[in-house]
This record gives structure tokens, C-alpha cells and sequence, in this order.
């Protein structure tokens, strides 16, 4: 299980959603404090089932201190802070304070994704009402411009808003990607969705013209 996300947002809730070792066939589960955990970027942590789930070629013997030391660390040695910061904000939040953030988090995707709804542009593929994630691509009759367009004038105004495609044998299809968390309010929800329109409308008046014919081949005389 990939809960980089989920690990942070479904314990606090969506308690009765079974994702976790209680279904047979998760062996592993990953997850990063940088996204919903609230420390910034370079803490993540992976536990198994079992030690016999993890794979022998993750494990690296380092001569440390007269001995073989096994370790599946990206690095033997890595700073403190962030573990420090991470069970600091454990014990801040609590379980309460984390559940009253992830619900702020989930209710801030579901007033974007209801306003981007709203505009008849989009497609929604998810909404946030399970993770506070969305992803939307271009109605399917807008194409004289991309998601990749409209990523980019958004970059403009200071927002990372990243499109890709999507993976195998639904790569033709591009999307963005919103990530909300804590500090993504429903204010800057409102300032981002008014970007959005503004260079929506900036980007169908720039296609709006047609293109000129190609010029066709003359022979020389």
C-alpha cells in the first residue's frame, strides 16, 4: 500500500476504512510526513507485515563499528530534524488535532472540486472526498489547448499545479493534480479557481483564431 498520502488522512477521518495489514494481501505500507504529517520535505518511513516480505536486495551491510550492520536506508546516516519535528507535531496535534486538520483539508477539495465543476470545464476524476487530492482534465471537445497550457500560465502566478498523463494504456489522457493540505485555505481555494478562469479565457481567445492555410508547393518557372 502506497499511503504517502493516506497514511496521514484515513486513520483521522475515515476510521472505518480498511486499508492498512488488516487486508490479506498488504505487505508493506509506506508513507511521508512532508504532505500530511506538516514537516517539511525528507522524512518517509516504510514498515512490512513481516521481515521475510521485505526483499533481501533493499538490505545493504555497512562495516560499522568492528561489525556488519544491515540497513534498507536510502542512506546509512540522515539527519534528526524531521523525525523531530514529525513527533513533535505528534504530540502537539493528538489525534483530535489531526482529524479537525484532515477534515479541513478534505471539506477545502470538495469546495474546489465543486467550483471547477461548476465551470462545464473540467472532467473530475476525483474530487476529495477521499484523499484531499484532485485530479480533472480538459472537457474532451476543448482541444486547441492542454492541461500542459494551462500548468504553465498558472506557474506565472506562483501556483504549482502539475499536469502528466496518465500511466499505461491511458497515457492520451492529461490531467491536473491538486494536492490540499493545511495551509491550502478556502480563500486561496477561491484566488486559485479565479486564476484558473482568467487564463482559461486568456488561452481560448490566443486559439481562438484559425490557423492559415500552409502554403502550397509552386514549381519554379
Amino acid at each position: 500500500v502506497d499511503a504517502a498520502s493516506g497514511g496521514f488522512v484515513a486513520p483521522f477521518i475515515q476510521p472505518d476504512l480498511v486499508w492498512d495489514f488488516r487486508v490479506p494481501r498488504v505487505a508493506s505500507i509506506n508513507t511521508s510526513g512532508h504532505k500530511y504529517g506538516m514537516v517539511y520535505p525528507g522524512l518517509g518511513w516504510v514498515v512490512w507485515r513481516e521481515f521475510k516480505d521485505l526483499p533481501k536486495d533493499l538490505i545493504f551491510y555497512v562495516n560499522y563499528l568492528g561489525d556488519q550492520m544491515p540497513t534498507f536506508a536510502i542512506n546509512f546516516s540522515r539527519p534528526g530534524n524531521t523525525i523531530l519535528a514529525q513527533y513533535y507535531n505528534f504530540l502537539r496535534y493528538g489525534r483530535e488535532g489531526y482529524k479537525e486538520i484532515q477534515q479541513q483539508c478534505q471539506d477545502n477539495a470538495m469546495h474546489l472540486s465543486s467550483e471547477l465543476e461548476k465551470t462545464g470545464k473540467f472532467d473530475l476524476l476525483s474530487r476529495g472526498d477521499e484523499l484531499p487530492v484532485l485530479a480533472f482534465k480538459l472537457k474532451d471537445e476543448i482541444t486547441r489547448y492542454s492541461v500542459f497550457d494551462l500548468s504553465e500560465k498558472l506557474r506565472t502566478r506562483g501556483w504549482q499545479v502539475p499536469a502528466y498523463t496518465l500511466p499505461r494504456n491511458l497515457e492520451k489522457t492529461a490531467v491536473l493534480r491538486i494536492v490540499v493540505k493545511q495551509n491550502f485555505s478556502q480563500d486561496m481555494a477561491t484566488l486559485l479557481l479565479a486564476d484558473i478562469l482568467k487564463f482559461i479565457e486568456k488561452l481560448e481567445k490566443e486559439n481562438s483564431k484559425p490557423k492559415p492555410p500552409e502554403p502550397m508547393f509552386h514549381h519554379a518557372q
